[in-house]
């Protein structure tokens, strides 16, 4: 029995709707161009916890999530996006990233030398803050030197902070790195509370600064003092290891407090600099870093290489950096750092 008519056409066929909708599929993504600027503070479990409109009196925080459209493209602490959604800081809120802008620098890590999965660590860094207690536990210049590879190889100013200067003298280590030119500020336990705070925070004003270092050297126990209005815990050291243990589970950006004399809310005290404390390691793999990089942390020496064969690793007979040297261009210790540090990408038992 035929349903319709001899003269059908096709609006006499009913048309039965999709059971998921009949809204057309395309790949167009929406532009969003109203979305707000904001930095990420924090990420904890698929929450990302972002400050909108950073540096103005507006500035307040949300929570967001990732949108669908950034796909697997991870967002880390540091990070400019652009967020769309609920922008008013309530309570049981929820905004959306929809937009990563371009770093301007990425640290980055593995977990051993054999691991080829590098985890960005922080983006949008200046200055990398390498802490280390000078006893209780001892220092590890490899580790130093590890993480002074990756600070060259992101781009960062290294800041060597060195702890617990009540325990043991610094002497010694400073000698080790006054080739390289780094800055530093040593600190004693009793003085942080005073003096010994805002001798740090001098070196941290106006930029924003990761501090790393291995369990137990008291970095957060620095964070505390540096942003005393946000205390983070604290751990201490197996007297039997000499390890410390994991107190800090998640990387955190915090505000410095304003300088002395800027009024709150002032241009002067939003642009105070920031301090972004990361969870402690016991390990720093450099799997992902290219040895040919770092030589670019040392502008006194890469000239030298132009002569250097092919792949040379600056640390063989045929290296065109010894004749550098030995023609007065650059001074024998400079070289001997350079390589001490791309030695440190060997593995070795201690680092």
């Amino acid at each position: 029995m035929r349903r319709y008519g001899k003269d059908a056409d096709e609006d006499d066929i009913r048309n039965r709707p999709a059971r998921r909708g009949s809204r057309p599929r395309t790949r167009i993504r929406p532009k969003h161009e109203d979305a707000a600027e904001a930095m990420v503070l924090t990420v904890d479990r698929g929450r990302l916890t972002c400050l909108v409109d950073p540096g103005t009196k507006q500035e307040r925080q949300v929570v967001a999530m990732k949108a669908r459209e950034l796909g697997r493209k991870g967002v880390v602490v540091g990070d400019v996006v652009n967020v769309v959604g609920d922008l008013s800081g309530d309570a049981d809120t929820l905004a959306r990233i929809v937009r990563v802008e371009d770093r301007s620098s990425v640290l980055r890590r593995t977990a051993d030398d054999d691991d080829p999965y590098e985890r960005i660590v922080v983006a949008n860094a200046e200055q990398l803050a390498i802490v280390t207690a000078l006893a209780d536990p001892e220092p590890r210049p490899r580790l130093i030197d590890r993480c002074l590879v990756a600070a060259y190889d992101a781009g960062m100013e290294p800041l060597l902070v060195l702890t617990k200067a009540d325990l043991a003298s610094a002497e010694t280590l400073l000698e080790s790195y006054a080739p390289l030119g780094i800055n530093y500020v040593v600190t004693r336990r009793d003085e942080l509370e005073t003096a010994g705070a805002e001798a740090v925070r001098e070196h941290l004003r106006g930029r924003s600064t990761v501090f790393i270092g291995h369990s137990g050297v008291g970095k957060t126990t620095l964070v505390n003092a540096l942003v005393p209005d946000r205390q983070r815990q604290t751990g201490h050291v197996n007297a039997v290891t000499g390890r410390g243990r994991h107190t800090t589970v998640s990387a955190l950006a915090l505000r410095l407090p304003p300088p002395p004399g800027a009024k709150a809310g002032s241009k002067k005290a939003l642009n105070s600099g920031w301090v972004i404390d990361t969870p402690g390691f016991r390990s720093f793999g450099l799997s992902h870093i290219d040895p040919s990089r770092v030589i670019h942390a040392f502008p006194d020496l890469e000239p030298g290489t132009a002569d250097c064969p092919r792949a040379c690793s600056h640390d063989e007979p045929d290296c065109a950096l010894d004749a550098w040297v030995a023609d007065g261009h650059a001074e024998a210790a400079r070289l001997y750092s350079l390589r001490r540090l791309l030695a440190s990408k060997e593995a070795r038992e201690g680092d």
